[in-house]
């Protein structure tokens, strides 16, 4: 967990060595920055790929951290991913041995996820209500253009009776 000083306050969550590729991981993580956590965490839930499991865990823990760190009192609900990313970690390489001494390389990828959140600008203010719309006793004025001319309608054909 760490909340930097600046203008504007970030809290953010890191997942370390995870195994998935860190391109694959970006892919889902380009469909949530920016948005509310309400909304990213519904994206995830029906995002059918891999990464997006690995990534709510991330979002979790981020939204955690802001919510327990006590110079802030954010709620979860209130917060905007205000950036993501997904860096290169380690890759494992592996080899399997094939036909005639020949050797496939393996390389099993790793990357780093973070995720940052920010306080939403908007969370704060609250909506002003609209202007009441002038009441007036005169009648509504005429509508300058004419109305579509309805489509005649297509005859159905009938359903065939099914015999018994």
């Amino acid at each position: 967990m760490a909340a930097k000083q600046t203008s504007e306050q970030v809290v953010r969550a890191e997942a370390r060595w995870v195994r998935l590729s860190a391109r694959k991981a970006r892919v889902v993580l380009a469909n949530i920055r920016g948005r509310s956590v309400p909304e990213a965490r519904t994206i995830l839930a029906f995002t059918q790929r891999a990464a997006a499991i690995e990534i709510e865990k991330v979002l979790r823990s981020a939204v955690a951290n802001a919510e327990t760190n006590p110079l802030l009192h954010w709620n979860g609900d209130d917060l905007v991913i205000s950036a993501t990313y997904a860096d290169e970690g380690p890759t494992l390489k592996r080899w399997k041995p094939r036909a005639r001494g020949r050797v496939n390389r393996i390389f099993k990828r790793t990357c780093h996820i973070t995720i940052e959140l920010a306080q939403n600008p908007k969370a704060g203010t609250t909506r002003t209500p609209r202007a009441a719309a002038p009441t007036t006793t005169e009648a509504p004025a005429p509508a300058e253009t004419a109305a579509k001319p309805k489509r005649a309608a297509k005859p159905r054909a009938k359903k065939k009776e099914a015999v018994a």
